[in-house]
């Protein structure tokens, strides 16, 4: 086969919408980021414990950006743990979950690192080895494949207004 014969990738903009169904997310705004090798997801009260012989994690998401009411709960078996060096330089400890990834119909495994990301612009890195073989990233467009998808997660409760007493 040569190369004008194999079937063209999709692309994909720098920042799309994903799901992680296996750990509760439906949809969540992530950057697809090249320059990073492993993916990231924003995860805090990240507590080790073993089940079955085997090492497990629960954390807890914040899969909106900018708010930090809405949460969801998550537990996944542990693949590693993995020594990782922020864009800064500084290096963590955090550990590597399996999970799959949902973008543009299509679904497949990827390997995520759990870490705060409170500071960072986006809860959600979906690094090269994420979408090696998969999409060609072009950095001009945002959510070329991709919709936000409503959910319990997502929508936005309606703020209550306070009355006014009157004296």
């Amino acid at each position: 086969m040569t190369a004008s014969q194999k079937p063209a990738k999709a692309v994909c903009g720098w920042r799309e919408w994903i799901a992680l169904p296996a750990i509760g997310i439906d949809t969540i705004k992530a950057k697809i980021d090249t320059g990073a090798r492993s993916s990231s997801l924003h995860a805090f009260n990240i507590e080790s414990f073993e089940r079955d012989g085997h090492a497990w994690v629960s954390f807890i998401i914040h899969p909106l950006q900018r708010d930090t009411r809405t949460t969801l709960r998550a537990e996944a078996p542990v693949l590693e743990y993995r020594h990782i060096r922020s864009s800064s330089g500084h290096l963590t400890h955090r550990p590597v979950i399996l999970v799959d990834v949902e973008l543009d119909d299509r679904r497949w495994p990827i390997e995520l690192t759990l870490a705060s990301r409170d500071e960072m612009g986006f809860r959600m890195l979906l690094g090269r080895e994420a979408v090696r073989g998969k999409f060609l990233v072009d950095p001009s467009r945002s959510y070329v494949v991709s919709q936000p998808r409503v959910s319990k997660a997502t929508m936005k409760k309606p703020t209550k207004k306070k009355r006014r007493r009157r004296t």
